[in-house]
């Protein structure tokens, strides 16, 4: 039985792929032109129209960033599931009422992710602030971030996080974001407009509100990360 679904999962592969590349034109012709001209003119206008010489970003928080806002939202959603189920009560003699823990990490260990901690808190924070610089972004930034976290647990027994913080950090985050896209709904007339001056390209303060937007996810997805990590290790305080 596990043979034959194995096999017919793999053929429903190999038939949706034999689709999908008998629709792919090939070659200099007409309809493949037509196909690219919306990528055309991502790379020749982006920079002017977004002022983030970072193409990736300015598609992503400027041509549709409503699209990421809905991104977000999954992720936050997500969190909020697991957080839901791994909070559930136990029954009274399951297995997992055995709270053995980690064991306690070396000296080294130890003291290493508390000196590291910091510097790639820093780090995070420096990947999404110049993510309409450079590769990178909100995303990858508040990845970052929650790693950091990650690393304290495995490196010190009995760390723990403040759930109202993260849930403070998350909740300002998002707000932030959509008051944001109100702003340019009242200013330029369409929701998540890029209001502010562009500025310089490749200065710090440039692209309108593309920094804010991501400074504005960076936050949201470290801190929903962050809670994820601590509420696998069970190690997340209410206060």
């Amino acid at each position: 039985m596990r043979a034959f679904v194995s096999f017919s999962v793999l053929a429903l592969i190999v038939v949706g792929l034999a689709l999908s590349l008998s629709h792919i034109p090939f070659g200099n012709s007409t309809a493949n032109t037509d196909r690219m001209h919306v990528a055309k003119y991502y790379l020749n206008n982006g920079v002017k129209d977004t002022g983030a010489p970072n193409l990736v970003t300015a598609v992503v928080l400027d041509y549709r960033a409503l699209d990421t806002l809905g991104e977000v939202t999954v992720l936050f959603i997500a969190s909020l599931g697991l957080g839901i189920f791994l909070s559930w009560p136990k029954k009274e003699g399951s297995e997992d009422d055995d709270k053995r823990g980690l064991p306690p990490a070396s000296l080294i260990v130890r003291r290493g992710s508390q000196f590291l901690f910091p510097l790639i808190l820093l780090f995070g924070g420096y990947i999404f602030l110049h993510g309409h610089l450079t590769p990178g972004g909100g995303f990858q930034g508040g990845s970052v971030i929650a790693s950091a976290f990650l690393l304290m647990f495995l490196g010190n027994t009995g760390y723990r996080l403040r759930q109202k913080t993260l849930a403070v950090t998350e909740s300002l985050a998002g707000i932030t974001f959509v008051i944001i896209g109100l702003i340019g709904l009242g200013v330029g007339g369409y929701f998540l407009n890029n209001f502010l001056p562009k500025g310089s390209v490749f200065a710090l303060f440039s692209a309108g509100v593309i920094p804010i937007l991501y400074a504005a996810i960076g936050l949201k997805v470290g801190a929903e990360l962050a809670g994820i990590v601590a509420n696998m290790f069970g190690s997340g305080s209410e206060g």
